[in-house]
Protein backbone atom coordinates (compact mmCIF):
# COMPACT_ATOMS: atom_id res chain seq x y z
CA UNK A 1 0.00 0.00 0.00
CA UNK A 2 2.82 2.42 1.02
CA UNK A 3 4.68 1.43 -2.22
CA UNK A 4 0.76 2.36 -4.04
CA UNK A 5 0.87 5.72 -2.47
CA UNK A 6 4.31 6.30 -3.45
CA UNK A 7 4.18 5.69 -7.05
CA UNK A 8 1.15 7.69 -7.03
CA UNK A 9 3.00 10.20 -5.58
CA UNK A 10 6.09 10.17 -7.66
CA UNK A 11 3.30 10.05 -10.89
CA UNK A 12 1.22 12.82 -9.79
CA UNK A 13 4.52 15.00 -9.19
CA UNK A 14 6.22 14.26 -12.32
CA UNK A 15 2.43 15.20 -13.96
CA UNK A 16 2.48 18.06 -12.15
CA UNK A 17 6.03 19.25 -13.08
CA UNK A 18 5.35 18.25 -16.43
CA UNK A 19 2.98 20.36 -17.00
CA UNK A 20 4.33 23.12 -15.26
CA UNK A 21 6.98 23.17 -17.69
CA UNK A 22 5.09 22.79 -20.84
CA UNK A 23 3.24 26.05 -19.44
CA UNK A 24 5.76 27.85 -18.50
CA UNK A 25 9.26 27.25 -20.02
CA UNK A 26 8.09 27.25 -23.52
CA UNK A 27 7.05 31.03 -23.33
CA UNK A 28 10.77 31.98 -21.84
CA UNK A 29 12.15 30.03 -24.37
CA UNK A 30 10.85 32.21 -27.08
CA UNK A 31 12.28 35.41 -25.58
CA UNK A 32 15.49 33.83 -25.84
CA UNK A 33 15.29 32.90 -29.74
CA UNK A 34 13.74 35.81 -30.29
CA UNK A 35 16.96 37.30 -32.05
CA UNK A 36 17.72 34.33 -33.62
CA UNK A 37 14.33 33.91 -35.15
CA UNK A 38 14.86 37.55 -36.20
CA UNK A 39 18.16 36.98 -38.30
CA UNK A 40 16.56 34.22 -40.19
CA UNK A 41 12.76 35.34 -40.95
CA UNK A 42 11.93 38.68 -42.41
CA UNK A 43 8.38 37.86 -43.08
CA UNK A 44 7.50 36.94 -39.88
CA UNK A 45 6.91 38.80 -36.65
CA UNK A 46 7.79 37.44 -33.45
CA UNK A 47 4.04 37.34 -32.35
CA UNK A 48 3.07 35.12 -35.54
CA UNK A 49 6.67 32.93 -34.46
CA UNK A 50 4.70 31.72 -31.25
CA UNK A 51 3.35 28.29 -31.24
CA UNK A 52 -0.22 28.23 -29.69
CA UNK A 53 -0.77 27.12 -26.00
CA UNK A 54 -3.15 27.62 -23.43
CA UNK A 55 -2.36 29.68 -20.32
CA UNK A 56 -4.41 27.68 -17.55
CA UNK A 57 -3.83 30.75 -15.46
CA UNK A 58 -6.19 33.16 -17.87
CA UNK A 59 -9.57 32.34 -17.53
CA UNK A 60 -10.75 34.65 -20.60
CA UNK A 61 -10.44 31.59 -22.77
CA UNK A 62 -13.11 29.82 -21.23
CA UNK A 63 -15.43 32.63 -20.91
CA UNK A 64 -17.57 31.47 -23.81
CA UNK A 65 -18.44 27.51 -22.10
CA UNK A 66 -22.00 27.29 -21.78
CA UNK A 67 -23.87 26.91 -18.27
CA UNK A 68 -26.25 24.24 -18.28
CA UNK A 69 -27.45 25.19 -15.18
CA UNK A 70 -30.72 27.19 -16.38
CA UNK A 71 -31.43 24.60 -18.56
CA UNK A 72 -31.38 22.00 -16.16
CA UNK A 73 -33.16 24.53 -13.79
CA UNK A 74 -36.50 24.81 -16.32
CA UNK A 75 -36.46 21.73 -18.03
CA UNK A 76 -36.12 18.97 -15.01
CA UNK A 77 -39.53 19.27 -13.18
CA UNK A 78 -41.38 18.55 -16.75
CA UNK A 79 -40.12 15.24 -16.84
CA UNK A 80 -41.44 12.07 -15.05
CA UNK A 81 -40.80 8.95 -14.09
CA UNK A 82 -43.16 6.41 -16.32
CA UNK A 83 -42.99 2.74 -14.13
CA UNK A 84 -44.80 -0.21 -16.43
CA UNK A 85 -46.23 -3.77 -15.38
CA UNK A 86 -47.16 -5.97 -18.37
CA UNK A 87 -48.04 -9.85 -17.75
CA UNK A 88 -46.40 -12.42 -19.84
CA UNK A 89 -48.61 -15.42 -21.23
CA UNK A 90 -50.61 -17.34 -19.05
CA UNK A 91 -48.78 -20.62 -18.39
CA UNK A 92 -50.01 -23.68 -16.91
CA UNK A 93 -48.97 -26.62 -15.03
CA UNK A 94 -49.83 -30.19 -15.34
CA UNK A 95 -51.81 -30.16 -12.38
CA UNK A 96 -53.72 -26.51 -13.42
CA UNK A 97 -54.43 -29.08 -16.85
CA UNK A 98 -55.69 -31.70 -15.00
CA UNK A 99 -57.61 -30.32 -11.77
CA UNK A 100 -58.57 -26.66 -14.01
CA UNK A 101 -56.22 -24.98 -12.45
CA UNK A 102 -56.22 -20.93 -13.46
CA UNK A 103 -52.13 -21.69 -13.95
CA UNK A 104 -49.90 -18.43 -13.19
CA UNK A 105 -48.18 -15.73 -14.87
CA UNK A 106 -45.18 -13.28 -14.16
CA UNK A 107 -46.24 -9.97 -14.02
CA UNK A 108 -42.79 -8.06 -16.17
CA UNK A 109 -41.75 -4.51 -14.86
CA UNK A 110 -40.45 -1.72 -17.00
CA UNK A 111 -39.57 1.68 -16.63
CA UNK A 112 -38.71 5.24 -18.72
CA UNK A 113 -39.17 8.57 -19.13
CA UNK A 114 -42.17 11.40 -20.06
CA UNK A 115 -42.34 15.06 -20.41
CA UNK A 116 -45.59 17.14 -19.48
CA UNK A 117 -47.08 18.41 -22.32
CA UNK A 118 -49.90 20.47 -21.00
CA UNK A 119 -50.53 21.47 -17.44
CA UNK A 120 -53.73 19.46 -17.26
CA UNK A 121 -51.93 16.33 -17.29
CA UNK A 122 -51.00 15.17 -21.29
CA UNK A 123 -47.27 13.27 -21.10
CA UNK A 124 -45.74 12.45 -24.20
CA UNK A 125 -42.98 9.22 -24.53
CA UNK A 126 -42.17 6.87 -26.28
CA UNK A 127 -44.45 3.97 -27.72
CA UNK A 128 -41.92 1.33 -26.77
CA UNK A 129 -41.97 2.36 -22.81
CA UNK A 130 -45.65 1.64 -22.80
CA UNK A 131 -46.49 -1.00 -25.60
CA UNK A 132 -48.06 -3.94 -24.27
CA UNK A 133 -48.37 -2.96 -20.47
CA UNK A 134 -51.30 -3.14 -18.51
CA UNK A 135 -50.68 -0.97 -15.87
CA UNK A 136 -48.88 2.96 -16.12
CA UNK A 137 -47.24 4.83 -13.35
CA UNK A 138 -46.60 8.48 -13.70
CA UNK A 139 -44.08 9.54 -10.93
CA UNK A 140 -44.09 13.17 -10.72
CA UNK A 141 -42.66 15.43 -7.94
CA UNK A 142 -42.38 11.99 -5.62
CA UNK A 143 -46.48 11.32 -6.28
CA UNK A 144 -47.67 9.04 -8.49
CA UNK A 145 -50.50 8.59 -10.73
CA UNK A 146 -52.65 6.40 -12.52
CA UNK A 147 -51.87 7.09 -16.42
CA UNK A 148 -54.15 6.18 -19.45
CA UNK A 149 -53.21 6.11 -22.95
CA UNK A 150 -54.98 8.85 -25.30
CA UNK A 151 -53.62 7.57 -28.10
CA UNK A 152 -49.92 5.90 -29.92
CA UNK A 153 -48.04 6.13 -32.96
CA UNK A 154 -45.88 3.27 -34.04
CA UNK A 155 -44.64 5.29 -36.78
CA UNK A 156 -42.67 8.06 -35.12
CA UNK A 157 -42.42 5.51 -31.81
CA UNK A 158 -44.54 8.19 -29.90
CA UNK A 159 -47.28 7.53 -27.16
CA UNK A 160 -49.74 10.42 -25.26
CA UNK A 161 -50.77 9.69 -21.72
CA UNK A 162 -53.13 11.10 -19.28
CA UNK A 163 -52.98 11.82 -15.67
CA UNK A 164 -55.86 13.34 -13.46
CA UNK A 165 -53.67 16.62 -12.39
CA UNK A 166 -53.66 20.42 -12.32
CA UNK A 167 -51.02 22.83 -12.87
CA UNK A 168 -48.48 20.71 -13.64
CA UNK A 169 -45.40 22.37 -15.21
CA UNK A 170 -45.46 21.56 -18.44
CA UNK A 171 -42.45 21.98 -20.84
CA UNK A 172 -41.59 24.67 -23.26
CA UNK A 173 -41.07 23.72 -26.83
CA UNK A 174 -38.82 25.48 -29.64
CA UNK A 175 -39.21 24.08 -33.22
CA UNK A 176 -35.95 21.69 -34.35
CA UNK A 177 -35.62 23.60 -37.23
CA UNK A 178 -33.86 26.11 -35.12
CA UNK A 179 -31.77 23.65 -34.15
CA UNK A 180 -28.17 23.04 -36.06
CA UNK A 181 -25.61 20.72 -35.62
CA UNK A 182 -23.11 22.17 -33.00
CA UNK A 183 -25.27 23.42 -30.79
CA UNK A 184 -25.27 22.60 -27.28
CA UNK A 185 -28.05 20.43 -25.81
CA UNK A 186 -28.85 18.20 -22.35
CA UNK A 187 -31.01 15.01 -22.35
CA UNK A 188 -33.17 14.65 -19.10
CA UNK A 189 -34.32 11.48 -18.12
CA UNK A 190 -34.58 8.46 -15.60
CA UNK A 191 -31.32 6.23 -17.07
CA UNK A 192 -31.25 3.03 -14.95
CA UNK A 193 -33.72 4.41 -12.56
CA UNK A 194 -31.60 7.60 -11.09
CA UNK A 195 -34.61 10.07 -11.21
CA UNK A 196 -34.19 13.15 -12.83
CA UNK A 197 -30.33 13.11 -14.68
CA UNK A 198 -29.16 15.63 -16.68
CA UNK A 199 -26.49 15.03 -19.68
CA UNK A 200 -24.87 17.33 -21.42
CA UNK A 201 -24.04 17.31 -25.08
CA UNK A 202 -24.15 18.67 -28.99
CA UNK A 203 -26.16 17.86 -31.98
CA UNK A 204 -23.89 15.29 -33.74
CA UNK A 205 -26.11 15.54 -36.96
CA UNK A 206 -29.91 15.45 -38.09
CA UNK A 207 -31.61 13.82 -40.18
CA UNK A 208 -30.82 10.17 -39.09
CA UNK A 209 -32.69 7.02 -40.39
CA UNK A 210 -31.45 4.65 -38.00
CA UNK A 211 -33.70 2.14 -39.38
CA UNK A 212 -35.25 0.75 -35.66
CA UNK A 213 -38.71 1.20 -36.36
CA UNK A 214 -41.21 -1.78 -37.66
CA UNK A 215 -44.01 0.30 -38.34
CA UNK A 216 -45.38 0.07 -41.66
CA UNK A 217 -44.78 3.59 -42.63
CA UNK A 218 -42.24 4.43 -40.48
CA UNK A 219 -40.42 8.01 -40.35
CA UNK A 220 -37.06 8.05 -39.03
CA UNK A 221 -35.27 11.87 -38.95
CA UNK A 222 -33.69 11.60 -35.88
CA UNK A 223 -31.61 14.01 -33.98
CA UNK A 224 -28.62 12.78 -33.55
CA UNK A 225 -26.33 13.88 -29.76
CA UNK A 226 -23.29 12.82 -27.98
CA UNK A 227 -25.15 13.62 -24.75
CA UNK A 228 -25.19 10.06 -22.52
CA UNK A 229 -28.22 8.47 -23.53
CA UNK A 230 -29.00 5.38 -21.64
CA UNK A 231 -32.28 2.79 -20.66
CA UNK A 232 -34.59 4.73 -18.97
CA UNK A 233 -33.94 7.96 -21.07
CA UNK A 234 -36.17 6.78 -23.55
CA UNK A 235 -39.28 9.36 -24.01
CA UNK A 236 -37.40 12.44 -21.97
CA UNK A 237 -36.47 15.55 -23.53
CA UNK A 238 -34.05 16.84 -25.32
CA UNK A 239 -33.12 20.81 -24.59
CA UNK A 240 -31.86 23.48 -25.83
CA UNK A 241 -30.11 25.47 -23.40
CA UNK A 242 -33.21 27.51 -22.80
CA UNK A 243 -34.58 24.54 -21.20
CA UNK A 244 -37.13 24.42 -24.62
CA UNK A 245 -38.25 21.18 -26.16
CA UNK A 246 -36.47 20.19 -29.20
CA UNK A 247 -36.83 16.30 -29.20
CA UNK A 248 -37.91 12.92 -27.43
CA UNK A 249 -35.20 10.87 -26.96
CA UNK A 250 -35.67 7.41 -28.28
CA UNK A 251 -32.79 5.29 -29.11
CA UNK A 252 -28.89 4.32 -28.87
CA UNK A 253 -26.90 2.49 -31.01
CA UNK A 254 -24.33 0.37 -28.98
CA UNK A 255 -22.96 -2.45 -28.81
CA UNK A 256 -23.64 -3.44 -24.93
CA UNK A 257 -27.01 -1.32 -24.48
CA UNK A 258 -25.25 1.28 -22.75
CA UNK A 259 -24.07 4.89 -23.80
CA UNK A 260 -21.52 4.51 -26.53
CA UNK A 261 -21.58 8.47 -27.96
CA UNK A 262 -24.52 7.94 -30.25
CA UNK A 263 -28.33 8.64 -28.96
CA UNK A 264 -30.88 9.90 -31.21
CA UNK A 265 -34.08 11.76 -30.31
CA UNK A 266 -37.38 12.57 -32.37
CA UNK A 267 -37.63 16.15 -33.55
CA UNK A 268 -40.06 18.21 -31.67
CA UNK A 269 -41.67 19.34 -34.63
CA UNK A 270 -42.69 16.04 -35.43
CA UNK A 271 -43.29 15.22 -31.52
CA UNK A 272 -46.12 18.27 -31.67
CA UNK A 273 -47.88 17.60 -34.95
CA UNK A 274 -48.21 14.03 -33.42
CA UNK A 275 -49.62 15.20 -30.48
CA UNK A 276 -51.61 17.82 -31.47
CA UNK A 277 -53.31 14.60 -33.79
CA UNK A 278 -53.96 12.15 -31.00
CA UNK A 279 -55.48 14.49 -28.68
CA UNK A 280 -57.84 15.53 -31.60
CA UNK A 281 -58.62 12.64 -33.39
CA UNK A 282 -57.14 9.79 -31.50
CA UNK A 283 -54.61 9.49 -34.35
CA UNK A 284 -52.02 10.92 -36.29
CA UNK A 285 -53.72 12.08 -39.58
CA UNK A 286 -50.51 10.92 -42.00
CA UNK A 287 -50.77 12.28 -45.46
CA UNK A 288 -49.56 10.43 -48.51
CA UNK A 289 -48.39 11.50 -51.91
CA UNK A 290 -49.48 8.47 -53.65
CA UNK A 291 -46.22 7.30 -54.92
CA UNK A 292 -42.84 5.58 -53.75
CA UNK A 293 -39.58 6.89 -53.46
CA UNK A 294 -35.72 6.08 -53.31
CA UNK A 295 -32.55 8.22 -51.60
CA UNK A 296 -30.65 9.37 -54.84
CA UNK A 297 -27.10 8.00 -54.18
CA UNK A 298 -24.07 7.96 -56.35
CA UNK A 299 -25.17 4.79 -57.15
CA UNK A 300 -28.79 5.77 -58.29
CA UNK A 301 -27.04 8.33 -60.18
CA UNK A 302 -24.57 6.72 -62.18
CA UNK A 303 -27.48 4.09 -62.80
CA UNK A 304 -29.78 6.31 -64.08
CA UNK A 305 -27.20 9.17 -65.89
CA UNK A 306 -29.00 11.82 -63.68
CA UNK A 307 -27.66 15.25 -63.17
CA UNK A 308 -27.36 15.88 -59.62
CA UNK A 309 -26.99 13.23 -56.78
CA UNK A 310 -30.11 15.18 -54.94
CA UNK A 311 -33.07 14.71 -53.75
CA UNK A 312 -35.23 11.35 -54.04
CA UNK A 313 -36.44 9.72 -56.70
CA UNK A 314 -39.78 8.32 -57.80
CA UNK A 315 -39.78 4.39 -58.09
CA UNK A 316 -43.72 3.67 -58.06
CA UNK A 317 -46.97 5.93 -59.33
CA UNK A 318 -50.36 4.64 -57.09
CA UNK A 319 -52.63 4.59 -59.62
CA UNK A 320 -54.90 7.64 -59.68
CA UNK A 321 -53.42 8.33 -56.58
CA UNK A 322 -52.30 12.39 -55.10
CA UNK A 323 -48.96 11.80 -57.51
CA UNK A 324 -50.69 10.65 -60.37
CA UNK A 325 -53.44 13.12 -60.73
CA UNK A 326 -50.72 15.84 -60.43
CA UNK A 327 -48.98 14.52 -63.34
CA UNK A 328 -45.90 13.27 -61.61
CA UNK A 329 -44.36 10.75 -63.37
CA UNK A 330 -42.16 7.33 -62.36
CA UNK A 331 -38.46 8.36 -62.36
CA UNK A 332 -39.13 12.16 -61.53
CA UNK A 333 -36.75 13.70 -58.89
CA UNK A 334 -38.30 14.96 -56.06
CA UNK A 335 -36.31 18.21 -55.35
CA UNK A 336 -38.24 20.43 -52.78
CA UNK A 337 -41.27 20.52 -51.09
CA UNK A 338 -42.87 24.01 -50.45
CA UNK A 339 -39.53 25.26 -51.18
CA UNK A 340 -37.63 23.10 -48.84
CA UNK A 341 -35.03 20.84 -49.91
CA UNK A 342 -35.10 17.02 -49.99
CA UNK A 343 -32.10 15.97 -49.22
CA UNK A 344 -32.33 12.31 -48.32
CA UNK A 345 -35.30 10.03 -47.77
CA UNK A 346 -35.47 10.52 -44.07
CA UNK A 347 -36.11 14.58 -45.01
CA UNK A 348 -38.83 13.69 -47.71
CA UNK A 349 -40.44 11.48 -44.76
CA UNK A 350 -40.10 14.03 -42.25
CA UNK A 351 -41.69 16.95 -44.38
CA UNK A 352 -44.51 14.90 -45.22
CA UNK A 353 -45.34 13.93 -41.85
CA UNK A 354 -46.37 17.81 -40.80
CA UNK A 355 -49.27 17.60 -43.35
CA UNK A 356 -52.38 16.29 -42.95
CA UNK A 357 -55.50 14.37 -45.90
CA UNK A 358 -56.67 17.57 -48.14
CA UNK A 359 -53.45 20.02 -47.58
CA UNK A 360 -51.71 21.25 -51.10
CA UNK A 361 -48.15 21.08 -51.38
CA UNK A 362 -45.83 22.43 -54.07
CA UNK A 363 -43.50 20.10 -55.45
CA UNK A 364 -40.42 20.87 -57.47
CA UNK A 365 -38.76 18.47 -59.66
CA UNK A 366 -36.49 17.33 -62.43
CA UNK A 367 -37.58 15.31 -65.33
CA UNK A 368 -35.03 14.42 -67.73
CA UNK A 369 -32.67 17.51 -66.86
CA UNK A 370 -35.62 20.01 -67.14
CA UNK A 371 -36.99 21.58 -63.58
CA UNK A 372 -40.74 21.30 -62.94
CA UNK A 373 -42.52 22.30 -60.48
CA UNK A 374 -46.78 20.98 -59.80
CA UNK A 375 -49.26 21.38 -56.65
CA UNK A 376 -50.61 18.48 -55.22
CA UNK A 377 -53.15 17.58 -53.21
CA UNK A 378 -52.32 14.68 -50.33
CA UNK A 379 -54.38 12.14 -49.34
CA UNK A 380 -55.19 9.72 -46.63
CA UNK A 381 -53.87 6.13 -46.15
CA UNK A 382 -57.47 5.08 -48.60
CA UNK A 383 -56.98 8.18 -50.99
CA UNK A 384 -59.58 10.33 -49.80
CA UNK A 385 -59.04 14.11 -48.53
CA UNK A 386 -61.13 13.19 -45.49
CA UNK A 387 -60.02 13.52 -42.06
CA UNK A 388 -59.43 9.92 -41.06
CA UNK A 389 -60.75 9.25 -37.24
CA UNK A 390 -60.03 6.17 -35.16
CA UNK A 391 -62.90 3.79 -35.15
CA UNK A 392 -61.78 1.12 -32.53
CA UNK A 393 -64.17 -1.84 -31.10
CA UNK A 394 -63.81 -3.03 -27.83
CA UNK A 395 -64.19 -6.39 -27.63
CA UNK A 396 -64.53 -7.29 -24.45
CA UNK A 397 -65.34 -10.87 -24.42
CA UNK A 398 -61.90 -11.17 -25.74
CA UNK A 399 -60.17 -8.85 -24.34
CA UNK A 400 -58.99 -6.48 -26.96
CA UNK A 401 -59.66 -3.53 -28.95
CA UNK A 402 -59.95 -4.37 -32.81
CA UNK A 403 -59.75 -1.88 -35.75
CA UNK A 404 -60.46 -2.81 -39.43
CA UNK A 405 -57.31 -2.01 -41.35
CA UNK A 406 -57.55 0.08 -44.31
CA UNK A 407 -57.71 -0.22 -48.18
CA UNK A 408 -54.82 1.44 -48.76
CA UNK A 409 -52.39 -0.42 -46.26
CA UNK A 410 -54.01 -3.36 -47.00
CA UNK A 411 -53.28 -3.32 -50.50
CA UNK A 412 -49.65 -2.11 -49.96
CA UNK A 413 -49.61 -5.97 -47.85
CA UNK A 414 -51.34 -7.92 -50.26
CA UNK A 415 -54.00 -9.04 -48.47
CA UNK A 416 -57.99 -9.02 -48.90
CA UNK A 417 -59.20 -8.50 -45.92
CA UNK A 418 -58.13 -8.09 -42.19
CA UNK A 419 -58.63 -7.11 -38.88
CA UNK A 420 -55.76 -5.31 -36.51
CA UNK A 421 -55.50 -6.08 -32.53
CA UNK A 422 -55.25 -2.66 -31.78
CA UNK A 423 -54.90 -2.97 -28.31
CA UNK A 424 -54.48 -6.05 -25.57
CA UNK A 425 -56.85 -4.67 -22.86
CA UNK A 426 -57.11 -7.95 -20.62
CA UNK A 427 -54.46 -10.89 -19.94
CA UNK A 428 -56.60 -13.27 -19.13
CA UNK A 429 -58.49 -12.34 -22.51
CA UNK A 430 -58.90 -15.37 -25.47
CA UNK A 431 -56.31 -12.77 -27.57
CA UNK A 432 -53.67 -12.86 -24.88
CA UNK A 433 -53.72 -16.45 -24.18
CA UNK A 434 -53.52 -17.02 -27.13
CA UNK A 435 -50.12 -15.15 -27.15
CA UNK A 436 -51.42 -13.21 -30.06
CA UNK A 437 -49.25 -9.62 -29.84
CA UNK A 438 -50.88 -5.59 -30.32
CA UNK A 439 -50.61 -4.93 -33.94
CA UNK A 440 -51.04 -8.47 -35.31
CA UNK A 441 -53.59 -8.54 -38.55
CA UNK A 442 -55.63 -11.38 -38.07
CA UNK A 443 -56.91 -11.86 -42.11
CA UNK A 444 -58.42 -15.62 -41.31
CA UNK A 445 -59.41 -18.14 -39.00
CA UNK A 446 -59.49 -21.86 -39.34
CA UNK A 447 -59.20 -20.33 -43.56
CA UNK A 448 -62.19 -18.36 -42.68
CA UNK A 449 -61.41 -14.82 -44.21
CA UNK A 450 -62.41 -12.09 -41.66
CA UNK A 451 -63.71 -8.73 -42.67
CA UNK A 452 -64.68 -6.89 -39.58
CA UNK A 453 -64.17 -6.59 -35.58
CA UNK A 454 -67.52 -8.20 -34.44
CA UNK A 455 -67.19 -10.85 -36.63
CA UNK A 456 -63.81 -11.78 -35.38
CA UNK A 457 -65.19 -11.25 -31.75
CA UNK A 458 -67.92 -13.78 -32.48
CA UNK A 459 -66.00 -16.41 -33.96
CA UNK A 460 -63.72 -16.23 -31.08
CA UNK A 461 -66.19 -16.47 -28.56
CA UNK A 462 -68.16 -19.60 -30.19
CA UNK A 463 -64.98 -21.58 -31.79
CA UNK A 464 -63.75 -24.67 -30.25
CA UNK A 465 -60.83 -27.12 -30.32
CA UNK A 466 -57.74 -26.33 -32.57
CA UNK A 467 -57.56 -23.08 -34.22
CA UNK A 468 -55.53 -21.71 -36.91
CA UNK A 469 -55.18 -17.98 -36.92
CA UNK A 470 -53.37 -16.53 -40.03
CA UNK A 471 -52.55 -12.95 -40.48
CA UNK A 472 -49.34 -10.71 -40.74
CA UNK A 473 -47.39 -9.06 -37.93
CA UNK A 474 -46.92 -5.47 -37.43
CA UNK A 475 -43.78 -5.31 -39.36
CA UNK A 476 -45.23 -6.47 -42.53
CA UNK A 477 -44.64 -10.74 -41.97
CA UNK A 478 -46.96 -13.10 -42.43
CA UNK A 479 -47.30 -15.62 -40.00
CA UNK A 480 -49.79 -17.85 -38.03
CA UNK A 481 -50.83 -18.60 -34.62
CA UNK A 482 -52.02 -22.19 -32.96
CA UNK A 483 -53.94 -22.87 -30.52
CA UNK A 484 -56.59 -25.29 -28.47
CA UNK A 485 -59.35 -24.37 -26.93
Amino acid sequence: MKHLIKTFLIGGLAGFMGAYVFINVIPLNQEQEKPLSKQFTNELSVEEDRPNFVDFNDSRGFSEMPSFVEAAKVSTPSVVYIKTASRNQRSYTWFDMFFGGEGYENKVIGSGSGVIFSKDGYIVTNNHVIAGASEIEVIHNKRTYKATVKGTDPSTDLALLKIEADNLPFVKIASSETVNVGDWVIAVGNPFNLTSTVTAGIVSAKGRNINILDSQFPIESFIQTDAAINPGNSGGALVNLRGELVGINTAILSKTGSYAGYGFAVPSDIVTKVVTDLKQYGQVQKAFVGADVLEVTEEVYKELNLNDIAGVIITYIEPDGAADKAGLRRGDVILKINGKPVNSKSSFDEQMSYFKPGDKVNIQYSREGKMGEKQITLTNIDGTTSIVKREVYKAESIGAELEVVPKAERAKLNIESGVRIAKINSNRGLIAQMGIEEGFIITSINNRMIEEPRELADILERIRGRVIVKGVTKNGQKGYYSYYF
